[in-house]
């Protein structure tokens, strides 16, 4: 990609003949003020709607076609109390929970509850023997509420937490359990953007030497961030965005914004030192840096996308809001920016000489005489990057998918509590039900007694089954012929044994009860959708790397016009994002550092490698771009990727080190969630910038020589020709 880039003609009509992006900054660059107060009306508008209206984020963990979602299904139909959320209000005394004196405070707590919005039923724990553990220190009792666990409003659960809460002393301990409570009591980011935010503003204040350059890649950032997050609290009034989307925005958004602003703004800053006028620096960097900043966002656009074939509604909605947020980061790069360089353009030229002045440094020098080095021994470098990419990814092939329960939550939680004193009084498994529904209304199997008889039938097999420590029931519905049993696992609900009880369950117990008894047994509740979600994602997971990996694949092929690019940028990028994965389950599956073991949230891995492998691209493009440049100048391939890593090792080190910041510093949540996706984003794009853009690419492409830039000739005249770069 030949770039001569000159300082002649006058701008104004250079702009008239100049490319969409360089016309785009000078519009911006010329029209400042008007620039950014559209920009400032705009998220103040975005923002008052949002706040006026407020959001409507919805959960939707149904799963088409699992076993899960057709109880779920059944027990909505016939009209049965499984259907709606229930929380459980746990109480422990060391003296015993039937005594007079605790009883009367515990039903007087429980008549509190019963008044609470969102209460539709409180069943005590005196009105059922097996509600109260066998030592009578434990007992619990069951809140029924006006709707699933994912569409009760937060605020009726945290009033219930509250009033459990307060009710304790003199000895009574009670606390709240279930999905909703873990839910209301969810945080976000909580000051994770704010240290993330500041530690990108101290690389960038060592990058450029300046507050005032360090600052404007932040601002664009967060007008980015703020238009984005107000856009998809509208947006969540029309479609299902899950509750957990705005962090995962913000924690992309802010990554994203920063990087992209950063290589716009380096190139700008390069134009300077090569004696452009501000303006023309400006036109110039949009040229280029801006069309790698466009395909960058674009990449990683088409990869969100893919997470739609996935097929889980829980998941479109964060992609969708995932790929807007970059959309509207990418704008902000391309339209702000170049406002904001008007602004303080003159400004950033003076400190950009003086400092220049003071240094007698060649610009580029280290990581030429780093490119030269892994020239030399092209092979060792290769290899020693690989086994150790191969080793930390070792890990990911034992990964075992999941949700975490209340035991992963903080101790001081109420759904911890609850459920630590749930396993006292009743066993592990106590938390994390199965609930087996009984439709003699279904399609079924046979002849048999069906309804009431069916469900006594069943209960009488599952206590017989190994795996399961008690069972309940059977619990009718409106419909005579549909009934529950609850069936308790001996194991915690995130359990390595519990999944292996379902699938013998579903596969070895349960089919042989369905001809006897002509009814359709369907296995559902929290602890079983999880197994099915978690298959999903399994299942569909070489689909969607297959789409991701094609598209991004072919935009590579268009751009570069090579065979081979393509292919190494998609197998380096794989490796790299499995050895993230294989440090999350180090981290979080097995325990390292005194985390608490448990399964790797099962939406995690299509996340993280739809969102690492767009990025990603961002690297290989700035870096590819330089080397084909000089490939075109030169037509020596030494010297090309010597000089492309020399032009783009810094840029790239110090956009690499800013997001690994914002992304590290989610690790601070109290969220398992983003703490393990902020460690997955962090580790693959460290590795991703470290070894594979500094060590393995330089590595495969001097191995490679000419043959990297090979393209046959038909397919040469096939394809139409995309360059990044203008001319």
């Amino acid at each position: 990609m030949t770039v001569t880039r000159e300082a002649g003609p006058e701008p104004a009509a250079d702009a008239r003949r100049g490319s969409v992006f360089e016309r785009l900054a000078a519009f911006s660059y010329r029209r400042r003020g008007g620039a950014l107060l559209l920009w400032i009306v705009v998220v103040a508008g975005i923002t008052g709607a949002s706040m006026s209206v407020g959001s409507a984020y919805h959960n939707d963990f149904s799963l088409p076609g699992t076993d899960s979602q057709a109880a779920q299904s059944v027990l909505e139909r016939h009209g049965s109390a499984q259907a709606d959320a229930t929380l459980q209000v746990v109480v422990r005394d060391a003296d015993g929970v039937r005594g007079t004196e605790v009883r009367a405070r515990v039903e007087g707590l429980l008549d509190k509850v019963d008044g609470l919005p969102g209460v539709t039923d409180v069943r005590s724990p005196y009105e059922d023997g097996a509600a109260v553990s066998r030592d009578g220190r434990v007992g619990y009792a069951t809140v029924t509420l006006d709707g699933a666990a994912e569409n009760v409003p937060r605020e009726d659960v945290v009033k219930i937490i509250e009033t459990v809460r307060n009710a304790q002393g003199d000895g009574l301990t009670a606390a709240v359990g279930g999905d909703a409570a873990r839910g209301a009591e969810e945080g976000g980011g909580g000051a994770a953007e704010g240290a993330g935010m500041l530690g990108a503003l101290v690389i960038l204040v060592f990058l450029f030497g300046s507050l005032v350059a360090a600052s404007l890649p932040v601002v664009t950032a967060v007008f980015a961030v703020g238009a984005s997050v107000g856009l998809i609290a509208l947006a969540s009034h029309l479609a299902d965005v899950a509750d957990f989307t705005p962090p995962i925005m913000m924690l992309v958004g802010l990554g994203v914004g920063i990087d992209y602003a950063l290589l716009i703004f380096s190139r700008y800053r390069g134009e300077l030192l090569r004696g452009k006028e501000p303006e023309q620096a400006a036109r110039t960097a949009l040229d280029a840096a801006g069309r790698t900043v466009f395909f960058a966002g674009c990449t990683v656009i088409i990869a969100l996308m893919g997470l739609v074939a996935l097929g889980l509604g829980s998941l479109q909605g964060v992609a969708l809001a995932v790929a807007l947020t970059v959309l509207v980061t990418m704008a902000a790069s391309l339209t702000l920016l170049p406002a904001l360089l008007a602004l303080f353009g003159k400004r950033i030229r003076r400190q950009v000489a003086k400092r220049a002045a003071k240094s007698d440094r060649v610009e580029g020098a280290r990581w030429r005489r780093w490119a030269t080095g892994v020239q030399r021994r092209p092979w060792a470098a290769l290899l020693v990057s690989m086994v150790a990419l191969g080793a930390l990814a070792a890990p990911a092939l034992d990964m075992r998918l999941g949700f975490a329960d209340a035991g992963n939550d903080a101790p001081a939680k109420s759904s911890r509590q609850a459920y630590d004193l749930l396993a006292e009084g009743f066993g592990p498994g106590f938390s994390g039900p199965l609930i087996v529904v009984v439709d003699g209304a279904g399609e079924p199997a046979g002849p048999g007694p069906g309804g009431r008889a069916a469900a006594d039938r069943v209960r009488t097999a599952l206590e017989a089954t190994d795996g399961i420590a008690a069972t309940t029931g059977p619990i009718p519905t409106e419909d005579p012929s549909v009934a529950t049993v609850i069936a308790f696992p001996e194991s915690a609900p995130q359990a390595e044994a519990t999944s292996e009880l379902v699938d013998r369950l579903r596969t070895g117990v349960l089919p042989p009860l369905e001809r006897e008894t002509g009814t359709e047994l369907l296995i559902g509740g929290p602890t079983a959708a999880t197994e099915d979600f978690a298959a999903t994602v399994s299942d569909r997971m070489p689909l969607f790397v297959t789409i991701v990996v094609g598209l991004s694949a072919l935009l590579l092929l268009l751009v570069f016009r090579s065979v081979l690019i393509p292919v190494k940028a998609a197998l380096l990028n794989l490796v790299s994002i499995g050895a993230a994965l294989g440090v999350i389950t180090l981290v979080f599956q097995h325990g390292w550092f005194g985390v608490q073991p448990g399964p790797i949230e099962a939406f995690i891995p299509v996340m993280i490698f739809a969102i690492v492998f767009g990025l990603s691209m961002d690297y290989e493009v700035f870096l590819l771009s330089r080397i084909h440049e000089e490939w075109e100048r030169t037509n020596d391939p030494q010297v090309a990727v010597r000089e492309g890593l020399a032009a783009t090792g810094k840029v790239i080190t110090a956009a690499a080190a800013i997001m690994i910041v914002v992304f590290a510093a989610f690790v601070l949540s109290p969220d398992r969630m983003l703490q393990q996706f902020g460690l997955g984003l962090a580790v693959a794009i460290l590795l991703d910038a470290v070894v594979i853009r500094c060590l393995i690419v330089p590595a495969v492409m001097q191995l490679l020589g000419r043959r990297a830039w090979w393209l046959p000739a038909p397919l040469a005249r096939l394809l139409p020709k995309v360059r990044l770069e203008g001319s």
